[in-house]
């Protein structure tokens, strides 16, 4: 499902948003083990940026959160009751995002 470019700005940046909340609950908590400088989190930062913003569908979101990001979410126990790794999943949590 293609995102309307009219959408596409808003859904970039609530999840941006998300992930940026999640990467810095992680780097705080420490957690992974390639978050342990700020350095690491500042590249991690920019990284997400370019991933999400190149993002045009919804397949799109689901492979990045599957592959990139999957670590994020393993505690998330509301989150794991839509399974976000699958389409309607990542739809629902894209939804649930925008509210």
């Amino acid at each position: 499902m293609r995102i309307n470019e009219s959408n596409k700005q808003r859904i970039h940046d609530v999840l941006i948003s998300d992930l940026q909340r999640r990467i810095f609950k992680q780097y705080n908590e420490r957690t992974n083990e390639f978050l342990q400088t700020d350095e690491d989190y500042d590249t991690t930062q920019t990284i997400l940026y370019s991933n999400v913003t190149q993002c045009s569908t919804v397949q799109d979101i689901n492979e990045l959160l599957y592959t990139q990001y999957k670590d994020l979410f393993e505690n998330d126990s509301q989150l794991a009751l839509n399974n976000v790794f699958t389409l309607d999943g990542t739809l629902n949590y894209i939804f649930k995002l925008l509210r």
